[in-house]
């Protein structure tokens, strides 16, 4: 899947802290142009590849990380929209289930 750069690494953040505290969560994103979504299992076990087409994506904000972590942390898990991520000026990209 590809997303926009700064929400890769605020994700990237969130996964990498809830999976260090033997944390599985669903991660569900909505599909771009269409009205599908995909979801999968996130637990410690299954591995993870994050893939930034530059090193340095810049600071993170610590009241988006916020809102991720209370929606990874909530019953329906974490739900990504690209129409309500971060302004787009970093450019991480993809995420891939190993």
């Amino acid at each position: 899947m590809e997303m926009p750069d700064g929400m890769l690494a605020h994700v990237k953040a969130v996964v990498a802290t809830k999976l260090r505290r033997g944390e599985s969560f669903m991660l569900t994103w909505k599909h771009t142009g269409d009205a599908g979504a995909s979801s999968i299992w996130l637990q410690p076990s299954i591995p993870l590849r994050f893939v930034f087409d530059v090193a340095d994506h810049g600071p993170l904000e610590s009241e988006y990380l916020q809102t991720l972590a209370r929606a990874a942390n909530s019953s329906g898990g974490l739900v990504l929209e690209w129409d309500a991520a971060l302004p787009v000026d970093r450019r991480p990209r993809e995420v891939f289930a190993a």
